[in-house]
């Protein structure tokens, strides 16, 4: 499955926040955000006007392991894109 090209920093915070994602503290540009579902987790996201696909893709690998969902429906949720 794509990913969005055009997800932007301030946008993925908004998104992770349906898993209960908040901002815990910033330093420059970069946002690290904190849930408590399924222990503590920690991600960092930088605050640019678009992410890189890349980085999009490490920060979601890194939420669905940590949540325990498949990442395809972690993008679907997050994006509402089937593919």
């Amino acid at each position: 499955m794509r990913l969005p090209r055009d997800v932007s920093g301030d946008d993925l915070v908004d998104r992770l926040g349906e898993f209960d994602y908040h901002a815990t503290r910033q330093t420059g540009s970069h946002l690290r955000l904190t849930t408590s579902r399924n222990g503590e987790h920690h991600v960092t996201v930088p605050r640019h006007g678009s992410l890189r696909v890349g980085t999009l893709s490490a920060i979601l690998r890194d939420v669905s392991e940590h949540l325990g969902i498949d990442r395809e429906a972690l993008i679907k949720t997050l994006f509402g894109r089937s593919g």
